[in-house]
């Protein structure tokens, strides 16, 4: 980050009821220009002043927060706002976290220290998913939605159409289901 640009706030508090002074004095006292504030949960991922915030970033700008939390939801939502950041050549500044700190050498290593243990874990959970769905297939579990239609009923079916001459509406019809679903399901047995 070359250029010195604007210093940045970004206050959240996760109800209507609760109060944004602290963080804006604490962002005030960190020299922010300029602050921008929601009251939403953290979890809803609608936040429309993050979106205006980080559209608003200029190269050498700096966000600050008083605490990560208050910025992003997880640490993959972290490293995705930072690596956005990153891409407009602006900083993140965290008053509470001095290490998370984009705009130094130390801050940066972190953050992509971060970055390769969210990758890891996010292998480990595909891998101990795909171990699980591949035992509980050997133990017969089905995934994926129930059948609509039993082997009788489909079974049922194949003998109007087949000897009775009946067409595949018809059938469907009798059975309460789409012929699509009566195809698929012929298809299947």
């Amino acid at each position: 980050m070359q250029n010195k640009g604007q210093l940045i706030g970004y206050a959240r508090v996760s109800t209507q009821a609760q109060d944004l002074e602290q963080q804006r004095l604490v962002l005030g006292q960190n020299g922010c220009q300029r602050i921008f504030e929601e009251k939403v949960s953290g979890a809803n991922r609608d936040r429309p002043e993050l979106s205006r915030l980080l559209d608003h970033l200029r190269p050498g700008d700096v966000l600050i927060v008083t605490r990560l939390d208050r910025l992003a939801r997880s640490t993959t939502d972290l490293l995705h706002i930072a690596e956005r950041l990153k891409g407009i050549d602006a900083g993140l500044r965290s008053i509470a976290e001095p290490w998370a700190d984009t705009t130094s050498p130390a801050g940066r290593m972190v953050l992509t220290i971060f970055a390769g243990i969210a990758d890891f874990e996010r292998s480990l959970i595909s891998e101990r998913t795909s171990a699980g769905r591949t035992a509980a297939k050997a133990r017969g579990v089905r995934f994926g939605p129930k059948p609509v239609l039993t082997p009788e009923q489909v079974s049922h079916a194949r003998q109007l159409i087949a000897e009775k001459q009946r067409p595949v509406a018809e059938a469907a019809r009798l059975l309460g289901v789409h012929r699509a679903t009566l195809y698929r399901a012929l298809s299947k047995l």
